[in-house]
């Protein structure tokens, strides 16, 4: 599959993922201290996708797709969705929405061991040092008394884990899979299959669904902002970033989503960061840069090569 696109959309599909996405956090935050986790996620992603498919028409676009694109789509709103973002939404009851922002910052560190399971892609020295850092940054992190000893804040962590395997693998299987070749359409589909999962999902585990008449105002804009921009525009662009650049990339949106998500939740919700947070994110932080950044195994290799010459 040839990895081009235009450059314009590539940028503003980057920023979509970094910025939009990394707001989220505080966004979810909002709306799961009212709402259920799982009806939450379902409104919005079902919602989302029903919007899609009605801009797609107005716009003149055929939804019509064949059964296997279907049955990808069904997966790929399943991996992202229903258990890569609901599970999240529950786990953000306890934990802070930047703890868990900066949690999954370590995500490239499973899409690269994914990738060496079962792809078989060998990881590159610099791409080693990043991996070992990332794994010290996230033992920084959770291993804090303060967390620990929140209620069900381990369970959280967990949680959270689960759901970074389930976007690696799914950013692993969207970037081979046969998808509806138009962005706008994947999307929609998978926002549709997504959210009916999370909706079974929802009356699997009894959840109370309210009508958002009642919800209180600032809920009401929190869902509003999520479903356009946090699930139309955002995912949609990240859709079309799996198709055009290398799913690494992708993942390097985990740079800038934990800085957003620990400003917003600390402006917004008074969060706690504590020095230990600092230090755990900018090791992981800088594990995450050493697996995606080519420029610096470039100089690594030089310097590498001038000092065999001089030890010759």
């Amino acid at each position: 599959m040839s990895k081009s696109g235009n450059p314009t959309l590539i940028i503003a599909s980057f920023f979509s993922i970094y910025v939009i996405w990394g707001s989220t956090y505080l966004l979810n935050k909002i709306a799961v201290t009212e709402l259920p986790p799982f009806m939450l996620a379902s409104i919005r992603f079902t919602t989302a996708g029903v919007l899609i498919f009605i801009l797609a028409k107005f716009l003149g676009i055929n939804l019509a797709i064949s059964r296997k694109q279907f049955l990808n789509t069904v997966i790929a709103g399943f991996l992202f969705l229903t258990f890569g973002n609901g599970v999240v939404v529950w786990a953000l009851r306890y934990v802070d929405s930047g703890f868990a922002a900066l949690e999954i910052s370590a995500q490239p560190l499973i899409v690269l061991l994914l990738m060496r399971i079962l792809q078989g892609k060998k990881i590159k020295l610099m791409s080693m040092i990043g991996v070992i850092l990332g794994i010290i940054g996230v033992y920084l992190l959770v291993s804090q008394k303060a967390i620990i000893n929140q209620e069900n804040s381990i369970a959280g962590m967990i949680m959270i884990f689960m759901c970074m395997l389930s976007w690696a693998y799914g950013s692993l299987f969207v970037s081979k899979a046969d998808l509806p070749s138009n962005y706008f359409v994947n999307t929609g589909y998978q926002m549709v299959t997504g959210g009916i999962l999370l909706l079974l999902t929802s009356f699997i585990f009894g959840e109370t669904w309210t009508s958002p008449m009642v919800w209180s105002t600032p809920v009401q804009y929190t869902m509003i902002l999520l479903i356009v921009f946090g699930s139309i525009v955002a995912f949609t662009s990240f859709n079309y970033l799996l198709k055009v650049v290398s799913p690494e990339k992708v993942a390097t949106s985990t740079y800038v989503n934990p800085i957003i998500a620990l400003t917003l939740g600390w402006y917004f919700l008074n969060e706690n960061i504590t020095v230990q947070s600092m230090i755990a994110a900018v090791v992981l932080l800088t594990g995450v840069y050493f697996i995606n950044t080519k420029k610096k195994l470039l100089i690594f290799s030089r310097f590498s090569g001038r000092l065999s010459k001089k030890l010759k």
